[in-house]
């Protein structure tokens, strides 16, 4: 028999991306990002920019600062009020639960007036216009106005997987009206590097297209080598 564990645990000392790291994601497309990590590093479609951008600008780039407080709970995301530091995302873990909102409108402000860059959640949010009214850049799966508990168990600083992304405290987040992008701490580096090249051919191709390209393959060349095949 194991005995009860916290109502919340707090982590420190976590790693954190530098000034500079955090500066050179800003602006960048989440496509590119995702084609610098080989085509992954996305969190699942069924989490997108609340409203679908329509009303508020959600555009975002920052330390993640994961906050696990289980289905239906946001203990861990309450404490993280107190202790983001201002330009994180917070993201809280919902487990994938959907039965009622992770925060509102209320709890949205209060992040805002923390310095929060962004809330990222695997579960519905509530309140819609005064979450619009707020101004903080939201991604969730929807909405719902159920209300939520603070029972605990809850951990703030911690890792946890969010649509479908195994994330951690520390790791960079990119996120726009495409999707939510996960950045591992240790990869922070090198996708910074690829990220020169993947722009620079994106830059020629869309230069191509823009002068009427058209030919994503070549169809004779295939046809000849045996890897493409003509039948009827």
């Amino acid at each position: 028999m194991i005995g009860e564990p916290p109502k919340l645990t707090l982590i420190k000392g976590t790693p954190r991306p530098t000034a500079a790291q955090i500066a050179a994601f800003q602006g960048v497309e989440t496509a590119f990002l995702c084609d610098a990590m080989g085509g992954l590093g996305a969190m699942h479609t069924s989490i997108g920019p609340i409203g679908f951008g329509r009303d508020l600008d959600c555009r975002a780039a920052g330390p993640a600062l994961v906050a696990d407080s289980g289905p239906g709970d946001i203990i861990a995301t309450l404490a993280a009020v107190h202790r983001l530091t201002p330009g994180d995302i917070l993201v809280h873990a919902a487990h994938g639960h959907q039965g009622c909102a992770t925060i509102g409108d209320q709890l949205s402000g209060m992040l805002k007036n923390a310095g929060a860059a962004g809330f990222v959640t695997d579960g519905p949010m509530r309140d819609y216009a005064g979450i619009v009214a707020a101004g903080l850049p939201s991604w969730c799966t929807g909405l719902n106005p159920n209300s939520p508990f603070t029972s605990g168990p809850g951990t703030l600083g911690g890792s946890a997987v969010v649509g479908g992304c195994q994330i951690a405290t520390g790791d960079m987040i990119v996120a726009d009206r495409n999707g939510v992008v996960v950045i591992p701490f240790a990869q922070i580096d090198k996708v910074l590097a690829r990220l020169k090249d993947v722009a620079r051919l994106e830059a020629e191709l869309e230069a191509k297209v823009k002068a009427g390209f058209r030919d994503p393959l070549d169809l004779d060349a295939m046809l000849a080598d045996g890897t493409a095949v003509e039948i009827g």
